[in-house]
């Protein structure tokens, strides 16, 4: 931003200014590829890798900079991985290839990415990534310089992937149907161009040992963290997707009689039809939510930081966009982004799980209040929001305030009712333990050590027997004493009388 934007800001909105600042001030980046320290895992050493960074930097802007700081050469196998599954996206939504000639590139993709000098300069003069295909033997010749474990990963999702995509470009080019019909198939085509990558990355992170090896497993949250992100994106992207001809949104929602019964997609940005699309737009907004408590779970399991910011950052992103688009006809007309100066807020702040937790909660809570009663969808949006309060309570209580500086007990709001009732669960925790120490003292079942002696007794409630055995063991220590010292003197008295 230059410095009259900056004015500009500053004059307009205050807070925003303020909290681009802070991060501009403090938000340090965790990683610079470029370092000669990191070529051995960022590549940049290599012509062809910087290339394939570039890429990245012109195909994503998004994930770019998340991607770039995720640790070691996950990055770099990320990296390559996005920009796979970017190439055979490019082509699939070139709607200028002719289908007998998408088909065979389609369904062999995951064979030419490791084709040596395999490109393709058949794109559209106006296809925003064709630049990538044109160029993509520089993505070939990376690929095929991957350990193989990650290179297996990536080439089982790009074949799964292409051939659902396939078979979707197929249907539209032979059937004449230019719109998925049911929420069925909108699920499906979203597993086949997100769903996948979400699986793909767990079955990647588990891979690099940077998280546990049954995260790759995890197929259900793994695939609804990307519904819940593609299905942001197709919602956002209505008026871009409309207008060049691209139809996401199910035919069976946005033809439903509820909603006034339309017979084409664009027919909702037509005047006159402004309260009937708001119902479209919030039934689209209610099924991309049933996704939210998965992808809480999902970033719940995660445990290396790097790998936890690339997924929270998005998540909470999407959230954020959704609440954006709720209820707001300006989408309708033109594509809508979240202002830069609550991106940059939601880059610092989603740095573990109960903040991002709080996050959801907030947006939804938002989404909340925005809903209308004359919505044919006010309950289940008002439902999809309270699983989100559910999730946040049962997981990270609200009652309970963690401690700013490390090392401190957390803390209880004493006005909540739940505190009096967890402090009387505790003390009676604590006075049935107590009882059953003193039990296993009386039974002499005292638990052992590994040098077989006894372990100490806790300090609260120690039995009579205790000292009372510490009493008669002294007792007996003084008795032997004097009785040696008196057998000592008898005999020395009889030594010196009868030498």
């Amino acid at each position: 931003m230059g410095a009259a934007k900056w004015l500009t800001l500053l004059v307009t909105h205050p807070f925003e200014f303020r909290t681009l600042l802070q991060f501009w001030l403090f938000h340090e980046q965790k990683r610079d590829i470029t370092a000669m320290q990191e070529h051995a895992t960022s590549g940049w050493d290599r012509k062809s890798m910087r290339r394939c960074w570039e890429f990245l930097d012109m195909t994503s802007r998004s994930f770019s900079a998340v991607i770039k700081e995720v640790d070691g050469d996950l990055a770099r196998t990320i990296c390559m991985f996005y920009l796979v599954l970017r190439g055979l996206d490019t082509i699939e939504d070139d709607m200028t290839i002719p289908d007998d000639v998408k088909q065979p590139i389609l369904r062999s993709f995951h064979e030419l990415t490791t084709t040596p000098g395999w490109k393709f300069d058949g794109c559209g003069p106006n296809e925003k990534d064709r630049q990538l295909l044109v160029e993509y033997d520089q993505v070939v010749e990376e690929v095929n310089l991957l350990d193989p474990e990650y290179k297996s990963v990536i080439l089982d999702i790009t074949l799964k992937m292409e051939n659902g995509m396939a078979d979707f470009a197929h249907k539209a080019a032979t059937t004449g149907s230019m719109y998925i019909e049911t929420i069925e198939d909108y699920d499906l085509y979203c597993h086949y161009v997100a769903g996948l990558v979400g699986e793909g990355l767990s079955r990647l992170f588990s891979a690099s040992k940077k998280e546990v090896s049954w995260l790759g497993t995890q197929l259900e949250i793994s695939n609804s963290m990307g519904l819940l992100l593609q299905k942001t994106n197709i919602i956002r992207d209505y008026r871009e997707d409309t207008d060049d001809k691209r139809f996401f949104w199910p035919k069976e929602i946005w033809g439903r009689k509820l909603y006034g019964g339309f017979e084409e997609m664009k027919e909702m940005y037509a005047p006159g039809a402004e309260i009937r699309a708001q119902w479209v737009q919030s039934a689209m907004i209610l099924d991309a939510m049933r996704h939210l408590t998965d992808a809480l779970d999902y970033l719940r399991l995660l445990k290396n930081q790097s790998v936890f910011v690339f997924c929270a950052i998005p998540a909470t992103m999407a959230i954020a966009t959704l609440e954006l688009c709720f209820m707001n006809p300006i989408m309708f007309q033109r594509n809508i982004k979240i202002r830069k100066a609550e991106a940059a807020s939601l880059i610092m702040r989603s740095t573990n799980p109960r903040d991002v937790a709080e996050i959801f909660r907030n947006y939804c809570r938002k989404i909340h209040a925005k809903a209308v009663p004359e919505d044919p969808n006010f309950l289940q949006i008002s439902v999809a929001c309270g699983k989100v309060e559910q999730w946040c309570e049962h997981n990270f209580p609200s009652f309970v305030n963690i401690p700013q500086t490390a090392g401190n007990p957390a803390t209880f709001d004493p006005e909540d009712a739940r505190t009096t009732i967890y402090q009387k669960e505790q003390k009676i925790d604590q006075e049935i333990s107590k009882r059953k120490r003193i039990a296993h003292l009386k039974n002499g079942t005292t638990a052992t050590g590994t040098n077989g002696r006894a372990t100490s007794a806790a300090q609260d409630g120690i039995p009579w027997e205790v000292p009372a055995f510490a009493g008669a063991a002294f007792v007996l220590i003084i008795a032997l004493t004097v009785g040696i010292v008196f057998v000592a003197l008898k005999y020395s008295d009889d030594y010196y009388a009868n030498p």
